[in-house]
């Protein structure tokens, strides 16, 4: 009589299945690190720059410079957001480069290519585009609003670029 040999299918399952799901849960990087990482980049090379509280993946940021700053994290329609607010209708020059300095180390492109759109999409808001323009510049979809008291300048990139 041939006796057959006896394995212990279940319990080696069962340990590659352990292995497996611990493998999982600790490589997997969590989305908020790298944006809280991003907010931590903006704070060490923007002088003046403040890093606040984080809510609903927005990182609300200060500057003297900004009425309001926000930096959006990954969601459902973009990959990350930048958000300005100015205290007047014509944003100064200094602010357009605080725009452009955060946007070039958010979406890793050059400070001049992005204070280049930044401008043109302020410069747009006016008697033949209105106060409410939408451009694209370098992948990048730019939105710049302006009412009697404030501008605003919103900069995402979607999330199949």
């Amino acid at each position: 009589m041939i006796s057959r040999p006896v394995f212990r299918r279940p319990t080696i399952l069962a340990a590659t299945l352990a292995l497996l799901a611990a493998i999982a849960f600790t490589a997997s990087p969590a989305r908020a690190d790298r944006c809280d990482d991003l907010a931590g980049q903006l704070k060490n090379q923007i002088d003046g720059l403040g890093v606040g509280k984080t809510a609903a993946n927005v990182i609300y940021l200060s500057h003297p410079l900004a009425k309001q700053i926000t930096l959006g994290c990954a969601g459902r329609n973009y990959s990350n957001q930048f958000y300005a607010k100015a205290d007047s209708p014509k944003p100064s020059p200094a602010f357009l480069d605080l725009v452009a300095s955060a946007a070039a180390i958010i979406f890793t492109l050059p400070k001049d290519d992005m204070l280049r759109g930044a401008t043109r999409c302020i410069k747009r808001m006016g008697l033949f585009h209105g106060d409410d323009v939408a451009t694209r510049y370098r992948r990048l979809d730019m939105n710049c609003t302006r009412n009697k008291t404030e501008a605003t300048i919103s900069i995402s990139r979607g999330t199949d670029e």
